[in-house]
């Protein structure tokens, strides 16, 4: 796996992890490292694009919690009980990670696992950087 990033500018700047490559469990730890670093220097707002990623696994999903969970911290903006009320009525989207360009099958795993319920995802790279 290759994660290629670069930064937009939309009404908040956009750090776009490009992913080329499967998210498993021999890549995830790379990919949470990766996004950890870019947290850590600051990037408040990432869009994942998964153009050239065909497959992920159930330890890329952590990954993807584990950073929504990270941008939530640093925002604030619901608390843990608004968190799950807003989700399990559908009303709730992270504004600080989004996915784009999943493949059918990343798609039918991301509404199997329920991560469409709280990710937007966009099946184009520049309406999912100005949805930021």
């Amino acid at each position: 796996m290759e994660i290629k990033v670069v930064t937009e500018n939309a009404r908040v700047p956009v750090t776009v992890m490009n992913i080329h490559g499967d998210i498993d469990s021999i890549t995830y730890q790379a990919f949470q490292a990766k996004a950890d670093e870019l947290i850590s220097d600051g990037a408040r707002y990432i869009l994942v694009n998964m153009a050239e990623a065909p497959y992920i696994s159930s330890a890329g999903l952590r990954s993807l919690h584990n950073i929504f969970n990270k941008l939530r911290s640093l925002h604030k903006d619901v608390n843990d009980d608004e968190l799950r009320k807003k989700m399990s009525a559908g009303n709730y989207k992270s504004p600080y990670i989004k996915i784009a360009n999943l493949s059918t099958h990343i798609k039918e795993v991301f509404e199997l696992s329920g991560f469409e319920t709280y990710m937007e995802v966009h099946d184009d790279i520049g309406q999912a950087v100005a949805s930021f």
